[in-house]
């Protein structure tokens, strides 16, 4: 099949190749905090505009189409994969159609299948999840809310989306070079591709458990003790139920984001030792 999807790409163009799914809020350009590990590791870390994908391409249709823009671009080598958060979802889909060509999955506060466990309680996302799982004209309200507000006062909507932070993610959250990398992707996720992000959203919401049992690959998890986006619990529970998954790496203090920020030179070490 032939793909012609934007992507993004940081560290070594000739290095090894590597691709990161982003989270939901988010966008490709997150993985630019790779950039530096990526060039001492010699990795070329690529990251995919998944949500301007064709809203209509949902379920197996979107993973495979993914899966096929990834061989692509690779020439079918065999490559690592890193997810953050909800895009932890999206590349363990993706990776079950990809089989060998994925020698490892590296996953950073990653969000686990809501159909596996009493997670939601816990997560700072309550209303919005439950919203896409009971009332799907809310959950469109929500969205459409937040593109108006991405339009129109992009750092109040910064502003909501963290006053919920807790650990270190609410001290990262102040700092002004964190607001002023973050802020333009939140809000270009909500203004530009807004379908794409509330496909993310429902794909979530719906059962997966099966494909976190079907993950053949070997995964890794890094994740944050403080993390009220995606609860620890979360980890564990793949940690638990992912065949070849070593146990969480986790880091006292951190939180979603500041995982993230923790783990890239990490990650980009161990995929060079790998």
């Amino acid at each position: 099949m032939e793909t012609n999807l934007h992507f993004v790409e940081y560290g070594n163009p000739n290095g090894t190749p590597v691709v990161y799914f982003h989270g939901a809020p988010g966008a490709p350009e997150e993985c630019s905090l790779f950039d530096a590990h990526a060039k001492i590791y010699n990795l070329n870390i690529m990251s995919f505009d998944r949500f301007s994908i064709d809203s209509s391409l949902t379920a197996a249709r979107y993973y495979q189409f993914i899966a096929d823009t990834i061989k692509q671009k690779t020439n079918g080598k065999p490559i690592d994969l890193i997810g953050f958060s909800i895009g932890c979802h999206t590349a363990i889909e993706t990776s079950n159609y990809m089989n060998e060509n994925v020698r490892n999955l590296y996953l950073i506060s990653a969000a686990a299948p809501l159909d596996a466990g009493v997670f939601i309680d816990d997560m700072a996302g309550k209303f919005l999840f439950s919203a896409a799982i009971k009332s799907p004209i809310v959950f469109n309200l929500i969205s459409y809310w937040q593109n108006l507000m991405a339009k129109l006062a992009p750092n109040m909507l910064y502003r909501i989306l963290f006053a919920s932070a807790t650990g270190k993610d609410k001290t990262l959250s102040e700092t002004i070079d964190f607001k002023a990398n973050f802020t333009p992707i939140l809000a270009d996720c909500f203004k530009r591709n807004l379908t794409g992000y509330m496909r993310d959203i429902k794909q979530y919401v719906t059962p997966w458990q099966s494909a976190v049992r079907d993950c053949k690959t070997n995964v890794y998890l890094w994740h944050g003790d403080q993390d009220n986006w995606s609860p620890i619990s979360m980890a564990h529970h793949l940690a638990n139920n992912i065949p070849n998954c070593s146990s969480p790496k986790i880091i006292k203090g951190a939180s979603h984001f500041t995982c993230l920020t923790l783990a890239a030179p990490e990650i980009c070490a161990q995929i060079n030792e790998n």
